[in-house]
């Protein structure tokens, strides 16, 4: 498994994973022009990009994609959100209520599930290949998980604030009241991903990716050494 960061972050998310036969973008919230020279204009060995809500942060791209050939996947409602159409659109087939069927691309299953954030219909996701050789956890933009971290190869998940930093920074007012509690409705602490990781079978996983950390209400060091003394495996802060 190859895994390249294009962007992270509010400035946009975008990141190029090899794994199994498939070259996937995970979410596209860079201008597709940005997107073509990080792809060394590339774009054609794309095989699909997932996408896993429609803030432009993370689903800028989405309509260039598509006219260039690239099918894109995620929710009924984020499509309608981004107002998108057409047959490079490929969207998720629910069961139940936020739960949806995994989709097979060449030799991969992947599997959405649900996020929690304020937007239409949020989603994370499962990838594996179908021998189980290689699987990938990709999780940001929720305030938490509401399911157990699925057994994997690789966990990219967001850790984008400390909570003392975001309440020292409301007490000296460089944030107000509002805007911190709509970090918390919406985005993953470095506290519940700790509480998310005790939980988590990680006996497969050889590497975490730290993603969408909050440029004032976050400390890289001090999230990357509590991951990596608490899990024992090599974190790679984006």
């Amino acid at each position: 498994m190859k895994i390249q960061v294009l962007g992270t972050g509010s400035s946009g998310n975008c990141y190029k994973v090899k794994i199994g036969r498939a070259t996937l973008l995970l979410e596209c919230g860079l201008p597709f022009k940005v997107i073509q020279k990080k792809l060394n204009f590339k774009v054609s060995e794309i095989d699909a990009c997932l996408v896993t809500h429609e803030h432009m942060d993370h689903a800028k791209a989405v309509k260039d994609l598509m006219k260039a050939g690239i099918d894109c996947y995620m929710t009924k409602g984020t499509a309608e959100a981004l107002g998108v159409s057409g047959h490079r659109l490929k969207t998720f087939r629910p069961f139940e209520k936020a739960r949806y069927y995994s989709e097979v691309l060449k030799d991969l299953i992947i599997l959405p599930f649900e996020a929690v954030h304020d937007v239409a219909e949020p989603v994370s996701y499962f990838i594996k290949t179908r021998d189980d050789k290689e699987s990938l956890v990709f999780v940001t933009d929720t305030a938490y998980l509401k399911y157990k971290i699925p057994d994997c190869e690789c966990l990219m998940i967001e850790c984008n604030y400390v909570k003392s930093r975001l309440d020292e920074n409301v007490r000296l007012g460089n944030i107000n009241t509002n805007l911190r509690n709509r970090i918390v409705k919406n985005h993953l602490s470095l506290e519940s991903l700790v509480e998310a990781l005790k939980l988590a079978d990680l006996s497969r996983c050889k590497k975490i990716y730290l993603l969408h950390l909050s440029d004032g209400n976050s400390d890289e060091k001090l999230i990357k050494r509590t991951i990596q003394e608490m899990t024992g495996i090599e974190v790679v802060v984006c």
